[in-house]
């Protein structure tokens, strides 16, 4: 690519060497290649360092960001966007270490940020693929919102619709998007960081969602987030999750936009019949997510 189109992927990872040499082959079989695939280690205790290490000194292209501590997800997308920012890339292709794009997915995202613009004088904030799970069904849990006008420009041969959150999993955003609105969250840790940004950033313009552009993303079950399936080995993110999206709604919406979602999120633990001692975890969180201010760094 030119360095006007320079393109860096953003590929976060703790412990899970197998999955992330597989992102690895993906990446290195896209028919339009990264200029950089920037891999965010997050302190892994596994092989990871070494398997990396090992492809970039085959593959220049590879850059092996190993950060000194696990920050999560939140903290290693915001370093491995802060870094890929510095190297000078235009574009940023963020997604996770479990996720497969599909030959085309970077050439189609690509192809449809710039067509859009071009053809319709707007620039997107970002573009997002479509997320299946192993089975080819879509994957509930990357599924992004579509704004109340989505169906304005899609038309045979650019069926892209509008929308105004995505997760990061295969997400392309580009550099003037970070110029403008700064980088991720890094204090929220894990959880409602990707749902933040790409709602911070669709503020200019929202972003496009591409069905043309697959990933699939191998999680062990296809799940989305909801408040009634909390238990006693999820309840750690579900914690973050209530943190940080209560902190986002008392910063945009106030008071009244805490109170609806702790309203939701009642309603999501009664019908999922939540232990009580659980429930009360997820409301301090809740509480916890009042006083929750963390910085958005600029770059």
């Amino acid at each position: 690519m030119s360095v006007l189109n320079k393109t860096a992927a953003v590929i976060v990872t703790f412990n899970r060497s197998g999955k992330l040499m597989a992102v690895l082959d993906a990446l290195a079989a896209q028919t339009l290649r990264p200029d950089i695939v920037l891999v965010v280690d997050n302190a892994s205790t596994d092989d990871t360092a070494a398997l990396v290490q090992a492809r970039a000194d085959a593959d220049p292209t590879i850059r092996h960001l190993r950060l000194p501590a696990n920050v999560g997800g939140a903290g290693g997308f915001h370093a491995g966007i802060k870094a890929a920012y510095q190297m000078g890339a235009q574009y940023f292709w963020v997604s996770d270490d479990d996720a497969y794009p599909r030959p085309d997915a970077l050439q189609s995202l690509h192809r449809a940020l710039t067509g859009f613009q071009a053809d319709n004088g707007w620039r997107p904030s970002f573009a997002c693929s479509r997320v299946e799970w192993i089975d080819g069904s879509l994957c509930e849990m990357n599924c992004p919102r579509t704004v109340w006008d989505w169906a304005r420009f899609v038309r045979p041969g650019s069926a892209w619709a509008l929308v105004d959150s995505a997760s990061f999993v295969s997400v392309m955003i580009p550099r003037w998007a970070v110029s403008e609105h700064g980088l991720p969250i890094a204090d929220y840790f894990i959880w409602f960081d990707d749902a933040e940004y790409t709602r911070r950033i669709a503020r200019s313009y929202p972003g496009i969602f591409v069905p043309e552009s697959v990933v699939v993303h191998d999680t062990p079950d296809n799940r989305g987030v909801n408040f009634g399936l909390v238990d006693d080995k999820s309840l750690w993110k579900f914690k973050y999750g209530a943190r940080n999206e209560t902190s986002w709604r008392r910063r945009e919406m106030g008071l009244m936009g805490v109170l609806a979602y702790a309203y939701g999120v009642r309603g999501q633990m009664r019908r999922g019949d939540v232990p009580s001692s659980l429930r009360r975890q997820i409301y301090g969180a809740i509480i916890k997510g009042l006083g929750f201010r963390p910085a958005i760094e600029r770059v």
